[in-house]
């Protein structure tokens, strides 16, 4: 080994200053950035470096010299090397804070925007939260059995679990069978992940295979789900190949989730997108119907609208809800959840949202018009190509549910900045205990002459 690649693995000493967007230390040797993995703000670390980049410096931590106050010791056994978590050893509060200042970062630096009013967060239980997830599994001869679990950090390998902390029950305690499950099929090399989905009502795994099963893995996975009181699903290809392995005449309870403030049950399929932690989403519908206020005579546009999560509670309120999605799997879901709960004022349309035509004078669809409120809840990549669609609809009110930041304050700067909205109000919600990810909440109000 170089003297130069000795000197890049020295343990050094730093003052960590801040935390980064992805919940890494951040400190400042020689007038370089580094990121520290579990380093907290105001304490002096040794750490080693193990990438150089021409911009910014990684490194890992070895030791804490001077503790933060916030730091906390971290439940889970994996910590540190499971990519699941990063924030463990940082008090709740705190998490909150984090998650906090990067909203409001986020709006003042992207979107030249700050809120009138910061919402109090959302939190539920942060632990056992997860009721979807998707497991990686690999079969490692050196260890003659698969490993079930997350990514690690930093690395492509699989952190060999024996539980997880964040998944909900029962899955939490069910890693170590699982991992005894695939090492016992003929295939075990070739099961390359293992979906989860916790309904209220039932538990479902969905098996991803790449090669058939024998007539003997198949009992196996059938007799794992007999014991453990879960449904098996197997995925051949794509999720349209998604089907149950069960036993002749049983029939499979539909998974479903409750929303008892609003007297609903929503049906959905073990790979369907649904909000992963239960009690922060139902604390969610509530904020959402609260900020939104529909009324009686209303009509609500809902984009992004998944399977009915906001749609349905919203249509107990207003007099006419419009859900707007682009996979036409979940607008079937949509449809079907309204008719199983007696709501007839709720229409669902399949759209590609993220069309650039949507801001032309060409785009014409049935489901764009006038509108009294407003909702988006996109993915990561926000709502920006259908801005000009919420302008245009004439809503006073539009209510953002964001998973990502960057991409809300960007829209939110273009509502504010081109289409004469007010941002009344921005809050986060605790959606990914222990995670950088932040879930927030932003409303605007169509400004006086806007």
């Amino acid at each position: 080994m170089s003297r130069r690649s000795n000197a890049q693995r020295a343990p050094e000493v730093a003052k960590i200053t801040d935390l980064s967007h992805e919940g890494r230390g951040i400190a400042h040797v020689e007038g370089k950035t580094v990121f520290i993995d579990d380093a907290l703000p105001g304490e002096l670390v040794e750490w080693q470096r193990f990438k150089r980049g021409r911009n910014f410096d990684e490194g890992r931590l070895l030791r804490v010299i001077e503790p933060s106050p916030a730091r906390v010791e971290p439940r889970c056994i994996h910590f540190g090397m499971c990519g699941g978590c990063v924030l463990q050893h940082l008090s709740g509060e705190q998490q909150l804070l984090f998650k906090q200042k990067q909203l409001m970062d986020s709006l003042t630096r992207i979107g030249k925007v700050t809120p009138q009013e910061i919402l109090p967060p959302l939190q539920a239980d942060t632990w056992n939260y997860r009721r979807r997830a998707r497991l990686a599994a690999r079969w490692v001869p050196k260890k003659n059995r698969t490993v079930v679990g997350f990514r690690e950090r930093n690395t492509p390998y699989i952190t060999d679990l024996q539980r997880c902390e964040v998944l909900q029950s029962p899955m939490d305690r069910l890693i170590v069978p699982l991992s005894e499950l695939v090492t016992a099929l003929s295939i075990r090399n070739r099961v390359p992940q293992i979906e989860v989905a916790v309904a209220d009502n039932a538990v479902a795994l969905v098996v991803r295979v790449l090669e058939p099963l024998t007539d003997a893995d198949k009992a196996l996975l059938q007799r794992f789900g007999r014991e453990h009181s879960v449904q098996m699903f197997l995925q051949p290809g794509g999720y349209d190949t998604v089907a149950p392995l069960h036993d002749a005449g049983e029939e499979l309870a539909p998974l479903e989730y409750r929303v008892p403030a609003f007297d609903l049950a929503l049906h959905f399929l073990p790979t369907d997108f649904i909000q992963v932690n239960g009690p922060l989403n139902l604390q969610m519908i509530d904020r959402a119907v609260t900020l939104l206020a529909p009324q009686s005579t209303d009509r609500v546009l809902d984009l992004f609208c998944g399977l009915g999560n906001f749609s349905l509670p919203l249509a107990r309120r207003a007099g006419q809800v419009v859900g707007v999605e682009g996979d036409a799997s979940l607008v079937a879901r949509a449809r079907a959840n309204a008719a199983r709960n007696g709501l007839e004022n709720a229409q669902f349309y399949t759209a590609n949202l993220a069309d650039e035509s949507l801001g032309t004078a060409q785009f014409s669809s049935p489901w764009a018009g006038k509108f009294d409120k407003v909702l988006l809840d996109p993915p990561r990549a926000g709502a920006q190509e259908v801005l000009p669609v919420v302008a245009k609809s004439g809503a006073d009110t539009v209510l953002y549910i964001s998973c990502h930041p960057g991409s809300l304050a960007r829209d939110a700067g273009i509502l504010v900045h081109e289409h004469g909205y007010e941002l009344r109000a921005a809050g986060v919600m605790d959606m990914f205990p222990h995670t950088a990810h932040v879930e927030s909440a932003a409303l605007f109000v169509k400004a006086v002459g806007g």
